[in-house]
């Protein structure tokens, strides 16, 4: 249990009783937890609720992740993955078939497929709704977890259709869960230099409201680092915060640190480690109705992954096997791991390796 004693000193004392209550932090419970002298007592905090919840075990997920384009309509101004066009040099867009190459060429089946890409300008939903059906006659049990809010979003713009009846569609064909990306930070004034043709803040969280309406499950994400105040980052936690109160459909939330190489977004001053572990953790107190917090080891390399999982995250992603969007942006993490890698990687830190779905649940290991 954290020391009394330790928090009264930096102030953190009604904070500290209100973590060992399971009461509600407050936004300006957040701000001082950032401004907190000390980040070790945050993680501290962070690290007893991601043990209240979770003990020692660490889950990780056998998954593979799949980039079928990098042409994208939205030109974000942070985002080294996107091309404009189909000739641009390094553009490419994969057809339902190379999509199963790629799928066959992983070392074992998947339990989760991972599907996002640009925003392309032609790709219609048809071509979606195949490639689901496809990914589901191919690998019956896996669970696909396709296309963000933003790629919804364009879907729907091109089909002349609500995004309601996109999500219903495309669930028809065998789409079980939205992953978290394109949040990016909600704040108007900061999507406005980052990504001002993108879904905004409240089409993005509309989307995955709808989606938990249609009985789809969904991650949330949040991209931190780049020019954005703390005040943003709260505030964003905040409103997902909100909107979990009203539907419960969010699974887990993955902090995604901002990658700065090839990027045409100038930041004054980049991400420490200690900013990328503090956020981490105040993520875990702020977010008391969302279960689970992924140290995503893609983007915060294997072994700031590893000692996020003691600053509250106690999910470490996955396989993988391939990865682009954030390998483009500068990600020194290697393409994937194997089962046998994460297990030793996470018995490594004193914790106590879990497989899981898509869901959380256990599964089985396999060879």
């Amino acid at each position: 249990m954290p020391d009394c004693k330790r928090f009264q000193n930096l102030g953190l004392a009604t904070i500290r009783d209100k973590v060992m209550a399971g009461e509600r932090l407050s936004r300006e419970d957040g701000e001082m937890l950032f401004a907190c002298p000390d980040p070790l007592a945050v993680g501290k905090l962070a690290h007893h609720v991601r043990t209240r919840m979770h003990g020692d075990t660490a889950f990780y997920v056998a998954n593979r992740h799949v980039n079928h384009t990098n042409v994208c309509v939205n030109g974000c101004t942070f985002c080294a993955y996107q091309r404009e066009t189909e000739g641009q040099q390094g553009a490419f867009r994969l057809s339902i078939q190379d999509v199963l190459d790629k799928l066959d060429a992983a070392p074992s089946a998947p339990r989760e497929i991972h599907v996002v890409g640009g925003c392309h300008p032609t790709l219609s939903l048809t071509y979606f709704e195949s490639l689901l059906a496809a990914l589901q006659a191919r690998w019956p049990e896996a669970v696909l977890k396709c296309f963000t809010a933003v790629e919804i979003a364009h879907f729907a713009k091109l089909e002349g259709i609500s995004t309601r009846e996109t999500l219903a569609r495309l669930k028809g064909v065998g789409l079980n869960m939205l992953p978290g990306g394109g949040a990016e930070i909600f704040a108007p004034e900061i999507r406005e230099q980052i990504c001002p043709r993108k879904s905004d803040a409240e089409e993005w969280l509309r989307i995955h409201g709808e989606a938990h309406d249609l009985g789809i499950k969904t991650n949330c994400t949040m991209l931190f680092g780049h020019i954005e105040s703390i005040a943003h980052r709260l505030d964003h936690l905040d409103q997902l915060r909100q909107l979990q109160d009203r539907t419960g459909g969010f699974v887990c939330f993955i902090p995604l640190p901002f990658l700065t190489e090839n990027s045409k977004l100038h930041v004054p001053q980049p991400l420490t480690g200690l900013d990328e572990l503090r956020t981490i953790a105040v993520s875990r107190l702020m977010l008391d109705n969302i279960p689970h917090i992924k140290a995503y080891w893609v983007m915060l390399t294997v072994k700031q992954a590893q000692t996020a999982l003691f600053w509250g995250a106690d999910d470490f992603d996955g396989t993988v096997v391939e990865e682009k969007i954030g390998h483009e942006a500068g990600a020194t993490s290697q393409q994937g791991l194997t089962r046998s890698e994460l297990n030793a990687m996470l018995r490594g830190c004193g914790l106590s390796p879990l497989e899981r779905d898509s869901f959380f649940n256990p599964v089985a290991p396999r060879d």
